[in-house]
């Protein structure tokens, strides 16, 4: 079968979505997982962006052995040295350059003629072929380029030394039909097409991004460019994990397949969501809470019998397990490491022992400890910036007549502990104006949102906050099965991140320049 290479931009236009904002340590983390999952190519960030991007992408490049590691570029030397920069320590790097050719940014954006963006297009992939072997080229907003000088665009692209063409659809306007007759009429009419790969990339606005991708599959395309969870600007981008399932379920019909490690892609859509801190629709296809759940009598009565009467697809395959070992507070160490076999964690000694002592913890709080509780601890990440405060003891006092006010005690690095007390609109409000009078940090708080990790009255709860000062940014997460305990954790996280970009003069504006 045909082999479709599968481009992950999860940590660069994923993290375009409002709200998201990575550490060098978290896209290291994805990174890793995405390496596992088998991705082929993994677009790591936008060197030219600032220092802190340019520092990310070189720390994935370094990192990773199998996948290639991508750069995005502006048409611009500079953003190609940068690139260069940022790969030039990869196994396998390429630059992704990309230029507006559509007549609104032609005209609104480039102030650029025809001719002028393809002499803009060429000198930049010949600029970039000093460094790189690989190159790829989008020409941004493809889906609303005149098709004509589409055939034109892609034939410089090829001329000048280009090894992969991108066609994206920016906004997501084009239906399926549509997008698929640009690949097949660029198969059939642009000169030496036969000697470089066609990729899709595909944004989500009308809801067709998966329907758009599977569609170029048929006419042509070699790659498919999206991210985990479908993540992105505006409505997100193409989600590779519903490529890459329905190529597996429907290879009678498509004839392609990936070569992704099916059984890792549960597991990287928890990752994904939890250090984005966007949570997964229930009913999304594939990695959704419902996508494998049944609840109605018939449907039930079904599976009971033949699960393949509403089941196209295996959750073992994506990596999904049911359990019938139910954990709680009585359970053994025995049955705990057998547990953590079954979810595919294989702990060395030190690990299992911290673990155990998390899990005991838990399960004095909880009637029953599931397998979503044992898997949000274990995958809770590692926070590489510096313990500035640490949350000690927090007290709460609220009555429907009263104002709520909280009480706070946090310890510094050297050991020192800050109690405060402060009143607020809400308990929530009370604690967050108490941690500001204990750290002497004036911030705004400009996102604020709480998941279920589990299910039940007793689920834990993650709570994730985005916070400003000034330039700077920082979001920060907490899990408790109190919520008022889980929305300080959280809210302490961020101050510690907070105050070490600012100590690193790292700021967070971004030139986040939308491509593809």
């Amino acid at each position: 079968m045909r082999k479709i290479y599968l481009f992950d931009t999860t940590l660069r236009d994923g993290e375009q979505s409002p709200g998201v904002n990575l550490n060098t340590k978290e896209k290291l983390e994805i990174a890793y997982q995405l390496e596992r999952l088998g991705m082929d190519r993994i677009e790591a960030g936008f060197p030219a962006a600032s220092p802190g991007d340019l520092k990310a992408v070189n720390a994935v490049a370094r990192a990773l052995k199998h996948s290639s590691v991508i750069g995005l570029s502006r048409a611009r030397t500079q953003d190609i040295d940068a690139a260069y920069e940022a790969l030039k320590d990869a196994e396998d790097p390429c630059i992704h350059i990309f230029l507006a050719s559509s007549p609104i940014h032609r005209k609104y954006k480039l102030n650029m003629s025809k001719e002028q963006v393809l002499e803009t297009a060429e000198a930049a992939i010949k600029y970039a072929a000093k460094y790189f072997s690989k190159i790829e080229f989008s020409p941004e907003d493809a889906g609303r380029t005149e098709l004509d000088y589409l055939c034109q665009v892609t034939e410089t692209a090829i001329k000048a030394g280009a090894t992969v063409v991108n066609i994206p659809d920016t906004v997501g306007y084009l239906t399926p039909y549509e997008y698929g007759n640009i690949f097949k009429t660029l198969k059939d009419t642009v000169p030496g097409i036969e000697n470089i790969q066609l990729s899709a990339h595909c944004h989500d606005d009308l809801g067709m991004a998966t329907a758009n991708a599977l569609a170029a599959i048929l006419n042509g395309a070699d790659q498919i460019e999206g991210t985990i969870n479908g993540i992105g600007e505006r409505a997100g981008n193409t989600s590779l994990e519903e490529v890459a399932m329905a190529l597996e379920t429907r290879q009678d019909f498509f004839q392609a397949k990936t070569t992704l490690v099916l059984s890792e892609i549960a597991r990287t859509s928890r990752l994904v969501s939890k250090l984005t801190g966007m949570a997964v629709p229930g009913n999304k296809a594939i990695v959704g809470a419902n996508a494998f759940a049944h609840q109605s009598g018939i449907h039930q009565d079904g599976m009971l019998k033949e699960k393949t009467t509403y089941e196209i697809m295996s959750p073992e395959v994506i990596g999904l397990k049911e359990s019938t070992l139910v954990l709680g507070k009585l359970s053994g160490r025995h049955a705990f490491r057998e547990k953590l076999l079954d979810l595919g964690y294989e702990l060395g000694e030190e690990q299992l022992n911290l673990a155990f002592a998390k899990f005991k913890e838990l399960a004095d709080k909880k009637k029953e400890v599931t397998d979503e509780d044992i898997m949000a601890f274990l995958e809770e990440r590692i926070v590489d910036t510096p313990e500035v405060f640490a949350l000690e003891t927090i007290f709460v006092a609220y009555g429907n007549q009263a104002i709520p006010s909280a009480k706070v005690s946090l310890i510094t690095q050297e050991g020192k502990v800050l109690e405060e007390e402060a009143e607020g609109n809400g308990s929530v409000d009370a604690i967050y104006n108490a941690i500001d009078k204990a750290t002497g940090e004036a911030v705004e708080l400009s996102d604020y949102s709480i998941k279920s990790v589990s299910h039940g009255k007793d689920a834990q709860g993650e709570v994730h906050v985005v916070m400003k000062q000034g330039d700077f940014e920082a979001s920060g997460r907490g899990v408790s099965t109190d919520i008022l305990e889980a929305s300080a954790r959280a809210y302490v996280d961020a101050v510690n991140r907070l105050l070490d970009k600012r100590s690193q003069g790292s700021s967070t504006r971004r030139d986040r320049i939308g491509l593809v």
